[in-house]
């Protein structure tokens, strides 16, 4: 990715979710407890850069074993050195969430930001002023799809009031939470 002051996160060894899943094996993917998924042929390939309101965000590469999203338990990303002023995310929640996104800085230093989600489930508007990323035109469940419910990804964004010395994101304890991408910027706020 050319140097625009942004750099996408690779989330590959936090991964611990399928929430994508192909009309060929509808089963193969749980987003939710009743086994709901986002159709794939709807989103971007897996390791795929789109672009969501000026952010670039890599896709998922999918796990050897098909998983393709972090379902929030606390997990530690690392952060690469740098002065970063937002933290941007794609992600959903199996329904609207608001959970403190911990910022852990070189000095120990603890800062908790808000990190809220609106739901994936249809027809949903976004509660937390996110941006709608996508809109999938039907919905998988385990052994039907769904063709009159649109499932939907959020772009949303965190501010970093101390932008310097950050080391790490900890992720809410939410399993309710799902994310499919992080980016961080350094420098201007785009409009999202």
């Amino acid at each position: 990715m050319a140097d625009t002051g942004m750099r996408s996160l690779s989330l590959l060894e936090h991964v611990n979710n399928t929430g994508l899943s192909t009309v060929g094996d509808l089963a193969a993917a749980g987003f939710n407890i009743w086994g709901n998924s986002f159709p794939a042929a709807d989103l971007p390939s897996p390791g795929a850069t789109s672009v969501v309101g000026g952010v670039p965000f890599r896709f998922p590469e999918r796990a050897p074993d098909g998983r393709d999203n972090v379902r929030c338990r606390g997990q530690r990303i690392d952060v690469p050195e740098g002065r970063w002023d937002w933290v941007h995310v794609l992600g959903a929640a199996e329904r609207r969430t608001e959970d403190p996104l911990l910022l852990r800085y070189a000095d120990g230093t603890v800062r908790p930001q808000w990190l809220r989600m609106s739901d994936f489930w249809p027809e949903t508007e976004p509660r937390f002023g996110e941006l709608l990323a996508y809109r999938c035109a039907t919905m998988h469940y385990p052994r039907h799809v769904q063709r009159t419910t649109a499932p939907a990804i959020w772009a949303q964004r965190v501010p970093l009031s101390v932008p310097d010395g950050v080391v790490a994101l900890e992720l809410p304890d939410n399993p309710a939470l799902h994310l499919f991408a992080i980016t961080l910027q350094a420098g201007e706020r785009v409009a999202v």
